[in-house]
């Protein structure tokens, strides 16, 4: 069975590497944006990932989800707070995010396994 985590890591840093190759100065501003955005401030880490993972379950983003489940699980967020987060996404985002919820368990639980 292959390592999904494994091959999203593998897959985004592959393409990371390659659009921040290309020199973009508005690409490269956006993602040290987004690395910043998401360090400690007024909120912890711990909240401003769960705020990630909800706002990228309500829009349906499988990479966003799979990012920041990853580093929930890095951070230390148990499992129980990361299933209260993605229901809360749910009841927000409808019935529609719920094939985003299915791979957003198999993830978790892939993420688990590979402790």
């Amino acid at each position: 069975m292959p390592n999904i985590v494994e091959e999203f890591n593998d897959y985004r840093a592959k393409m990371n590497d390659k659009i921040l190759a290309d020199n973009n100065k508005i690409i490269k501003r956006i993602f040290n944006l987004d690395t910043n955005a998401y360090q400690a401030g007024a909120l912890d880490v711990k909240t401003k990932e769960l705020l990630g993972l909800v706002a990228s379950t309500v829009l349906r983003c499988d990479d966003c989800i799979k990012y920041h489940l990853e580093t929930s699980y890095k951070v230390g967020l148990k499992k129980e707070e990361v299933i209260e987060a993605l229901g809360i996404a749910t009841l927000v985002g409808g019935t529609i995010v719920i094939p985003h919820l299915r791979r957003a368990y198999e993830f978790w639980d892939a993420l688990e396994k590979q402790g």
